[in-house]
């Protein structure tokens, strides 16, 4: 500033607050313009200025309370309308004060149904394992069972019948109370109201680009998905995927499980060989021209026991099954009472007639590659009607997702259907939930037909599992997540053998 510009009150007013003011590089402020007022005990016409306050910055990392989150509209990148519900950094809530009504829902159908697993109670059933709490219990001693009430401050589902239970066996819930935290902001975010980037599926690349089938990582990135960087979307997408993608793992010459992992037996290797001729065909012959046109070969058909949640998966995710296999076309069949619950309103069943005579819902405007069938009828009876027949190794493949083989509430079901899939001797691809679930149906499998049978994938844990752990609202402290483990059978072949005629002598 020049003094040839400056009157001279300003510029002795500078030179007093000079020293008052602190090294810019320190403390970063702007001077205020305004005029300061003036002091009471001192005459308007004196020169001196009040003494600038320096601003002191506020150290305490106490945040102000903010106002509640009110929903809000919003258009996505897709253009569809949306309300945000929850943000993602409020996403932990009891279940009994969520904002979400079915999660207030739940709670009370837990409250209602669950029992307090503290050992002071009497058994309410027997133990599933040894790890199960109900093997804490005595039958006759104890307490009356109480149903569970007080939710527990870490993870807000309900655990036991009062805070003083919880206090007490407060060890043995700290092994899942991370884990069932987690299952509830993943349930929470799912019902927020915000745009799933994770459940944007890729679509078909070209023959020449190999997909790594080693792990989630390697496969989401060969087949040039979105980078999910955040552990939740991670959690979100598998949960989805890994119903295609165990059936893809196990079919696809790229296969994890081989004879060097030691789970893949010999006779594995035989039957999936069989199937893996016809999912990856060689490419010589056919064409565009008429010259070198051939038959093509019948789809492979992958019929799916038991049917539940997979069923109502979306199309886009199924179809990736579709993508990973090139010049194959697939028929999918859904079988089970099951199958349709939940989506009678978005596809009415058909009527019985001569043409559907199991009012099967056909799906075939899915892909060129692929169809959909949804049969509401347990397997046998199809069976027992030829309805499917001729079975071919080659082409037909059975799959069970938690089938509860060995469970003695769902066994009954699976008595009349066990011995048919086994004299299809087509390959059965099955998995569980837990561990204890999957060496449960093994070993029924096993003492059941042991000698009808030939494993082709020794039990164990299966490299696409879904990530996402889910809660059993009948047992909270009964943690688990979709296809922990896998396995596959099928019925024993015998192959005969000539015996060479002993010559004259």
């Amino acid at each position: 500033m020049r003094s040839s510009q400056t009157c001279t009150r300003c510029i002795s007013a500078i030179r007093t607050l000079r020293p008052q003011i602190p090294h810019p590089t320190r403390t970063a402020f702007r001077i205020p313009s305004q005029k300061f007022p003036t002091p009471r005990n001192h005459s308007t016409k004196s020169t001196t200025p009040r003494p600038l306050a320096i601003p002191r910055r506020d150290l305490s990392t106490t945040s102000e309370k903010q106002k509640p989150f009110a929903p809000i509209d919003y258009i996505d990148p897709e253009g569809v309308q949306r309300k945000l519900v929850l943000k993602q950094d409020d996403l932990f809530h009891p279940l009994s004060e969520s904002p979400i009504p079915e999660m207030r829902k739940r709670a009370a159908f837990i409250k209602q149904h669950a029992y307090c697993p503290h050992p002071s109670h009497q058994a309410t059933r027997p133990a599933k394992h040894e790890g199960d709490l109900e093997a804490r219990k005595s039958p006759t001693e104890g307490a009356p069972p109480a149903h569970v009430n007080f939710e527990c401050p870490d993870c807000g589902i309900p655990v036991y019948c009062c805070e003083e239970h919880w206090a007490d066996d407060y060890e043995q819930h700290l092994e899942v109370c991370d884990i069932m935290r987690e299952a509830n902001e993943d349930d929470h975010d799912l019902r927020s109201g915000r745009y799933f980037r994770e459940f944007s599926m890729p679509e078909g690349q070209p023959e020449e680009v190999l997909t790594n089938m080693s792990s989630w990582d390697t496969y989401m990135y060969t087949r040039d998905y979105d980078a999910l960087n955040d552990d939740r979307q991670m959690r979100h997408a598998t949960h989805l995927l890994t119903y295609p993608m165990t059936i893809a793992s196990v079919l696809s010459e790229l296969s994890p499980y081989n004879m060097r992992s030691g789970r893949l037996t010999p006779e594995g290797l035989k039957s999936f060989s069989a199937l893996r001729h016809s999912l990856h065909p060689a490419r010589t012959g056919g064409g565009d021209t008429w010259r070198n046109a051939r038959l093509a070969p019948p789809p492979v058909r992958i019929f799916i026991l038991g049917a539940r949640a997979e069923s109502s998966l979306p199309r886009d995710v199924w179809i990736q099954l579709a993508y990973l296999f090139h010049r194959v076309q697939f028929s999918l069949h859904f079988i089970g009472p099951e199958s349709m619950l939940g989506r009678e309103s978005e596809l009415p069943l058909p009527e019985r007639t001569p043409l559907n005579p199991f009012g099967a819902v056909i799906e075939d405007r899915i892909s060129s590659a692929m169809k959909i069938s949804t049969f509401v009828e347990y397997y046998h009876t199809l069976h027992k009607t030829g309805y499917f027949y001729p079975y071919d190794p080659y082409f037909d493949c059975f799959v069970a997702f938690h089938p509860g083989f060995g469970n003695p509430a769902s066994m009954h079901e699976w008595e009349e259907t066990l011995p048919l899939l086994l004299e299809t001797k087509c390959p059965v691809i099955a998995t569980g939930y837990s561990p204890w679930d999957l060496n449960q149906d093994v070993e029924f499998l096993k003492y059941r037909y042991g000698n009808e049978m030939d494993m082709l994938l020794e039990p164990g844990e299966n490299k696409f599992r879904s990530l996402r752990w889910e809660v059993n609202d009948l047992d909270p402290h009964d943690v688990h997540c979709g296809n922990l483990g896998l396995y596959a059978f099928r019925g024993k072949r015998y192959e005969t053998t000539t015996r060479e005629e002993e010559k004259a002598e």
